[in-house]
């Protein structure tokens, strides 16, 4: 297990100085962190509100533990073991009605990553796991990849990493029968993708495997098509995506609302990073944001 204070001190916000200007943070406002993770870009939040209200939201209760060691106490901040899919539920227990901005950061975590016990990272040899809410009921990666047919396997790696050799793959970790992990996977890679090609094959797999996982798109997809009516008029919403199927999604649905004349795109173009950033941080080179205003 990654300790707080070695994950704390690597831990860099992604676009952190954009992320704040493009919130728009009144001092009384009430703000959402759907994907709170280490709580990097919440602490930011928190130094712009006295008297408002900041809601953290993470699905892993690990981020949530590390979060309440860096933030609290703090009576503007209030914390919730969930997916932010169901930020309406959230609300509704908290008795309110909207809110004045949302963002979500959808990358991994430092400490995620970091972790050799979780399989997310092709680093680390262990058992595919990859859930986001360890104690929750669904498949671990393991299961995923043991339980559907090679067609379906091939469509994972296929529609959720844009792999090339998706079948090639998905076919000899079937052949496996069975006994998979990280090391298997990644012995798959290396014996269908030539060297220099291989770190990029790791993360397509493990990144479609982890999608699948904890079912990610579409909880990214429900939450675009309701957080609408959530978003108080002129509030505002900052996505940060790091591959380009869940950008897609945003890109769509935030032209969608626009072409309803339910949202001001604030940049016709996502945000990319500095240079000076991506030099300091690596985790933040493919980051996307994208930022709607809310009309009325």
């Amino acid at each position: 297990m990654v300790s707080f204070s070695s994950t704390h001190n690597r831990h860099i916000p992604v676009m952190l100085m954009e992320t704040i200007d493009n919130l728009k943070i009144k001092d009384n406002g009430i703000y959402i962190d759907g994907t709170l993770g280490l709580g990097g870009h919440s602490e930011a939040i928190l130094q712009k509100i006295d008297k408002g209200l900041l809601i953290g939201i993470d699905r892993d209760k690990d981020s949530i533990s590390f979060a309440k060691k860096r933030l609290l106490p703090n009576e503007n901040f209030k914390f919730f073991n969930d997916s932010y899919k169901n930020l309406k539920s959230i609300l509704k227990e908290l008795k309110l009605e909207s809110v004045d901005g949302i963002l979500l950061d959808l990358g991994l975590s430092s400490f995620q990553l970091e972790d050799n016990k979780r399989g997310f990272s092709h680093k680390f040899q262990s058992s595919l796991d990859m859930r986001f809410d360890k104690n929750s009921t669904n498949n671990t990666a393991e299961k995923i990849v043991n339980q559907n047919d090679l067609k379906e396997l091939t469509k994972i790696f296929k529609e959720y990493g844009e792999e090339r050799h998706a079948y090639k793959i998905a076919k000899k970790i079937k052949d496996l029968n069975d006994k998979v992990d990280v090391l298997a996977i990644t012995s798959v890679v290396d014996q269908v993708t030539p060297f220099k090609y291989r770190l990029k094959t790791y993360s397509r797999i493990f990144q479609a495997l982890r999608i699948a996982t904890n079912d990610e798109l579409n909880h990214l997809k429900f939450f675009l098509d309701n957080f609408i009516d959530l978003l108080s008029p002129q509030g505002r919403i900052v996505v940060i995506s790091y591959h380009s199927i869940e950008d897609r999604i945003v890109k769509h649905k935030f032209k969608d609302l626009k072409h309803k004349k339910k949202i001001n795109l604030i940049y016709k173009k996502p945000l990319i990073p500095s240079k000076e950033e991506v030099g300091l941080n690596k985790r933040a080179r493919s980051a996307k944001m994208r930022v709607g205003e809310k009309i009325g």
